[in-house]
């Protein structure tokens, strides 16, 4: 279980305590329509921040090289004064800010392909370029942030990367997507540890997108993130669990990530144009910054 201080080096003390206050309380509160305080919500809060902060030393220490926090509650959307979007501790940047502050680590990449913005983890670290966030996610959805024009400020111009996706996207827009980036921007920041915002919400079956993903997409980001992690930093590569919210297609995409995890090669994936995806890139402000 992560401790306060812990907590409190991403989130304020008057959140934390206003989850505390609220725990004590017999009528529920809420941040907005998904996102309830209840008795039970701070302390497994606070087991899903440790879970990941105890895969990350094992990580460190080389014990194991790839590790895939399966948590609840989510947590990119929660933001350093509040909680949002069924997330109340952002689970991910509190991770990379225990990783900043404990081992000294100065360059940090989240992927984050979850459907929706990470819009929590995108304003921990705006100003900063020790973590560079890139997030692939659907236009026009909840929480209506990510824009491209979004790329950071002062010291983090540029290592905010933010890349909206469309309806009808796939597994072809997603690959070229998700695969010439990697090459690209893991060779020129060279990256100490990935960690991933691991959301299944991109799935085909599901109700809350339009995009087209199949299972078996899951497997080759997977394949494709161990790669980019084994060429530039020692295997170091951390899944956090994020949205998903049809049970089947969750459980068999968390699965087929799974199998790509424990495959012991590593199997090339084929990186095709797809005119759709090359034209998100070609005018993109990313390219003020990085070589794509």
């Amino acid at each position: 279980m992560a401790v306060t201080d812990e907590i409190e080096s991403l989130h304020s003390s008057f959140y934390v305590n206003q989850l505390r206050g609220h725990a004590l309380r017999t009528d529920p509160f809420s941040y907005d329509r998904d996102t309830y305080l209840m008795e039970e919500t701070l302390p497994t809060a606070e087991l899903a921040v440790g879970g990941c902060l105890e895969l990350a030393d094992k990580i460190m220490a080389e014990e194991i090289n790839y590790g895939f926090a399966l948590i609840r509650p989510p947590g990119h959307h929660a933001e350093p004064g509040r909680g949002m979007g069924f997330c109340v501790f952002n689970n991910v940047a509190l991770t990379a800010k225990y990783l900043l502050d404990t081992y000294k680590l100065r360059r940090i990449l989240i992927v984050d392909f979850d459907i929706h913005h990470g819009n929590g983890t995108q304003e921990a670290f705006y100003d900063s370029d020790q973590v560079m966030f890139l997030s692939l996610h659907q236009s026009s959805l909840f929480p209506f942030t990510g824009k491209e024009s979004e790329t950071g400020e002062e010291d983090g111009r540029g290592y905010t990367i933010n890349v909206l996706v469309f309806s009808q996207f796939g597994d072809p827009e997603y690959t070229y997507l998700l695969g010439h980036l990697l090459q690209n921007l893991v060779e020129q920041y060279q990256p100490q540890v990935i960690l991933v915002s691991a959301g299944y919400d991109g799935h085909i079956d599901e109700s809350i997108s339009s995009t087209l993903l199949s299972t078996k997409w899951f497997g080759v980001a997977t394949a494709m993130l161990r790669q980019a992690a084994r060429e530039v930093c020692d295997n170091k590569l951390l899944f956090i669990l994020e949205g998903g919210y049809n049970p089947v297609s969750l459980e068999a995409s968390i699965l087929e990530t799974f199998n790509s995890l424990i495959t012991k090669e590593i199997p090339q994936t084929g990186i095709f144009p797809v005119k759709r995806a090359e034209k998100l890139l070609a005018q993109h402000p990313l390219r003020e910054f990085w070589s794509i």
